[in-house]
């Protein structure tokens, strides 16, 4: 394990530096906005009780609420990426702040009090002089709190394209990588740790105190100006492509950029990996959050579309029907496919496979009595999984088991099970020297690869199309298999399986 977590650090060490950096770029914002609204607030407040202990309940409300209800909440309302997180961190960080800058203010011994007054102190020199400087602790006690708080739930916004260590954290869930999920989950811990500890020293003085409150002046009034200059400056042409979480999309998209910076050498791309799912994409298209996508035939008409029709099995009927509709109810424009497929798929142990010279999905049926299979929950209950492959194909497994996703491999792997689902680019199965089953009597559906994007972007940008089309009819399902076993097993990056795949191909220069 130490040695995977010391190759995946020096392999992938500009995308931690890169996600570490929008981790504590989305944590400090989100905890500057909460400090802003507040401590000002509470003091505001420190004579008001009633309205004071009813904007603590509110924010008590607002802390018992999921994040992720929160999140889906505000995507509606402000799109995806970083501005739904950082407010939904926002919403989080108040309540701290408030109650201890509340509670700090209106517990100063009367006594002082008084005197401040006696001396002829102004309501505003009474707050300056004795009220903050006695309450201080406790702000930044609630500061801290925060601070730890934002940090640790800053991970959820991978989900919504915002970026940070989540993304790793996902990742790793997602293909069953520790390794990911321990550099996501130690590095978010100990940016929790140095802050904390960072706001403790500062606070442990008056002088250090100083220093550190003109420093988030300073921090604040840079930002707002860096903030207020990206609003006002010209904006240069850029493409933006986004990839869903996964080795496989951030193949695509790295191949997406090549090829139009090949096309077009004045292009300037960004990339946006791991930047969630079908939903969060497809909204972040519509929006101009992105400009192109990498999406799956079936899944436009599953998920996106949502048809009635009955496509069969026949990729050109799906991809049709997918265009046809994309181009009629969302002006959108969708390329032409790759040739593998990254559907459903039935994946044997090597000693299953070899006794009973297995090949293809209809010779199971013969070994009903000798079959333990491990099932994702939702392929075990769904009628376009297990259920219904039972009469084409007349299965009766002696024993099936539902598991995670992350986990049956390992169980197929460990000898628990002899026969999984699984799709058909999955790396696990050349990892593990599995027997994918042909599906021979074509019940799964087809998923082709294509990217999406806007018409009008395409129209604005043919050398685009132009580029992105070069990849049509190509990539064969084997291929895909073996580029996801080089990033995700090999640990090799993402944009130099991409370059390779690209080169030897004769798709792009070297």
């Amino acid at each position: 394990m130490l040695n995977s977590i010391a190759e995946t650090l020096h392999t992938q060490q500009g995308a931690i530096i890169k996600a570490t950096e929008q981790h504590i770029s989305i944590s400090l914002l989100a905890l500057l906005i909460a400090i802003v609204i507040a401590i000002p607030l509470a003091i505001l407040l420190k004579d008001h009780r009633r309205i004071a202990e009813a904007c603590l309940q509110v924010a008590g409300i607002v802390q018992t609420i999921p994040s992720l209800a929160i999140l889906g909440l505000l995507i509606p309302l402000v799109g995806i990426g970083t501005v739904p997180a950082v407010i939904a961190l926002v919403l989080y960080a108040i309540m701290p702040i408030f109650q201890n800058t509340y509670a700090g203010l209106t517990q100063i011994a009367p006594n002082l009090e008084e005197a401040a007054t006696a001396f002829g102190l102004t309501k505003w020199k009474k707050l300056q002089r004795l009220e903050l400087p006695l309450a201080m602790p406790m702000i930044l006690s609630g500061i801290r709190i925060s601070l730890v708080m934002i940090i640790g739930t800053a991970t959820l916004a991978a989900l919504i394209g915002g970026g940070g260590l989540g993304t790793f954290i996902l990742t790793g869930i997602q293909s069953n990588n520790n390794t990911y999920v321990i550099i996501g989950a130690v590095l978010s811990a100990i940016l929790a740790f140095f802050f904390s500890w960072l706001l403790k020293f500062v606070g442990s003085n008056t002088k250090r105190l100083r220093v550190g409150m003109l420093a988030i002046v300073i921090l604040l009034v840079g930002f707002s100006g860096y903030q207020g200059y990206q609003a006002l400056r010209p904006a240069p042409t850029e493409i933006v492509i986004a990839g869903k979480m996964g080795s496989e999309p951030d193949i695509l998209i790295h191949m997406y950029k090549d090829l139009i910076q090949q096309e077009d050498p004045r292009a300037e791309v960004t990339l946006k990996p791991n930047f969630g799912g079908t939903t969060f994409l497809f909204k972040a298209l519509q929006s101009n959050q992105i400009d192109v996508y990498p999406e799956f035939t079936g899944t436009v008409n599953q998920q996106i579309i949502k048809s009635k029709q009955k496509t069969g099995t026949n990729p050109q009927k799906t991809y049709q029907l997918a265009k046809r509709e994309l181009a009629r109810r969302y002006q959108m424009r969708y390329l032409k496919p790759m040739q593998y497929q990254n559907g459903y798929a039935l994946v044997a142990s090597p000693q299953f496979a070899q006794t009973h010279q297995l090949t293809k999905m209809s010779q199971l049926a013969n070994y009903n009595n000798e079959i333990t299979a491990g099932f994702d929950p939702d392929f075990y209950q769904l009628h376009d999984g297990y259920q219904g492959l039972k009469q084409p194909y007349g299965y009766h497994f002696k024993n099936v088991k539902t598991m995670e996703p992350a986990i049956r491999y390992q169980a197929i792997a460990n000898g628990r099970v002899n026969v999984v689902d699984g799709y058909t680019t999955d790396p696990q199965i050349p990892q593990y020297h599995l027997k994918m089953l042909r599906d021979d009597r074509h019940f799964f559906p087809p998923y082709q690869g294509a990217p999406l994007m806007k018409e009008s972007f395409a129209k604005r940008n043919p050398r685009v199309v132009t580029a992105l089309n070069k990849l049509a009819g190509k990539i064969t399902t084997k291929e895909m298999q073996q580029m996801n076993y080089e990033v995700t097993v090999k640990k090799k990056s993402a944009a130099t399986v991409a370059r390779q795949y690209l080169i030897k191909n004769h798709l792009l220069d070297h």
